[in-house]
């Protein structure tokens, strides 16, 4: 029970200081382009832990866990989209669909939001037994989001590098793995 308050604790931290800088110390000069940073920045990093922990799990257990992660990751993803369609674009859904074919990072968003969507809809036990195979599709959501980011940004700064680094050298760790894993399988 206190592994799953800690999780929920962590994960909701950027939410309150989203909040926080907002609404309290109101020092945010554009308050849109700062949600979408944290919420998608709060997807992304929730997102990549959900896929790590089988990566640490003979260290630290939480397989029971990466649901709620996932979960939680596609929480953050839905606040990043409700971000564009009500804050950003007030719900003008021709200014929606110009900006998503005119930006090529932003139907890329989409695509790796329909994706989490998916697996967010096919995550009860049910319908996970009969998607389960699907749920690959998380390792391309990511890399459609990597570059929706990359995409996103103006510049990118030394701290976006080495994030980048970082998910490079997931992504590799995790290819390894599957490769073992397929190798063991045969």
């Amino acid at each position: 029970m206190m592994i799953r308050f800690s999780i929920y604790l962590i994960a909701f931290l950027p939410i309150v200081y989203l909040l926080l800088r907002l609404f309290i110390f109101d020092d945010v000069s554009d308050p849109i382009k700062y949600i979408y940073t944290i919420t998608g920045a709060g997807a992304t990093v929730i997102i990549f832990v959900s896929i790590t922990l089988s990566m640490i799990r003979e260290k630290i257990n939480l397989i029971k866990y990466r649901k709620e992660i996932g979960l939680l990751g596609f929480f953050y993803a839905l606040l990043h989209l409700l971000n564009f369609i009500v804050l950003d674009a007030s719900f003008d859904f021709s200014f929606i669909i110009k900006e998503t074919v005119d930006k090529p990072f932003i139907y890329l968003g989409m695509i790796a939001f329909s994706i989490v969507l998916f697996m967010a809809i096919t995550s009860t036990k049910a319908l996970f037994r009969k998607y389960n195979k699907y749920h690959k599709l998380v390792y391309l959501s990511l890399l459609l989001i990597t570059i929706h980011w990359i995409m996103a940004q103006k510049a990118l700064s030394i701290i976006q590098y080495i994030y980048i680094v970082f998910i490079i050298v997931i992504a590799y760790f995790k290819l390894q793995q599957q490769k073992i894993r397929y190798t063991t399988i045969k």
